[in-house]
């Protein structure tokens, strides 16, 4: 629910008879981060989710590097994302890691752990790193209470009681007042609901 717990690429060869123009037309048909999470993508992988992870369990696990995950039954509302943008191409766990080995003190003026060093088996499963990993290399966008602000496939952030952070994905649908709903893990694994003004709103993200 609020993600709290208890304690590559393919070469052209430049050196071949291909003409200058057809390698330019080559080069440019090569996708790019971009393409790869396009947010249509990214909304389809988040609400694949719905129906398998069922349960909520923030539990501290030991877990594979790069590419590690919890049974996929269950998760917290970090998973959602995760999962999501694994299937997009885009490893969280490792590109957190790899920035709060970077920038450490960024990170805990955030939010301190209690640990001295980063922890690859769950910094990227935590709200608030993941919201100074999309300020540092995300587009921070408003936030606001117009439903016009929020595209699909944006990543929101809220606080919900008792005071927790919690963390979720734009979908491409709408309630019927016009509002967009969102996929997230609350509770009660993952779902597709209308709880985007439910909460006060803490950030607003797109990445890449």
């Amino acid at each position: 629910m609020f993600g709290i717990f208890l304690n590559q690429s393919e070469s052209l060869d430049v050196g071949s008879p291909m003409q200058p123009s057809l390698l330019a037309i080559a080069l440019l048909m090569q996708p790019g981060p971009a393409d790869a999470t396009a947010p249509t993508d990214l909304v389809a992988a988040a609400r694949s989710q719905v129906g398998v992870t069922v349960h909520y369990d923030p539990s501290y696990q030991r877990l594979d590097y790069p590419l590690g995950d919890v049974p996929q039954d269950r998760g917290v509302c970090t998973d959602v994302l995760v999962r999501a943008y694994r299937a997009a191409g885009i490893d969280l766990q490792e590109l957190v890691h790899r920035d709060m080995r970077q920038a450490w003190g960024v990170y805990t003026r955030r939010a301190s752990w209690g640990h001295k060093t980063p922890d690859r088996n769950i910094d990227h499963r935590r709200v608030p790193n993941l919201q100074t990993f999309f300020t540092r290399h995300g587009k921070i966008l408003p936030a606001s209470r117009v439903a016009g602000d929020y595209k699909a496939g944006d990543i929101v952030t809220w606080t919900v009681p008792p005071g927790l952070p919690h963390i979720g994905i734009v979908a491409d649908e709408r309630s019927a007042s016009g509002v967009p709903l969102v996929i997230h893990n609350i509770g009660r694994g993952t779902q597709v609901e209308d709880s985007l003004f439910a909460y006060p709103i803490t950030g607003h993200y797109r990445y890449p």
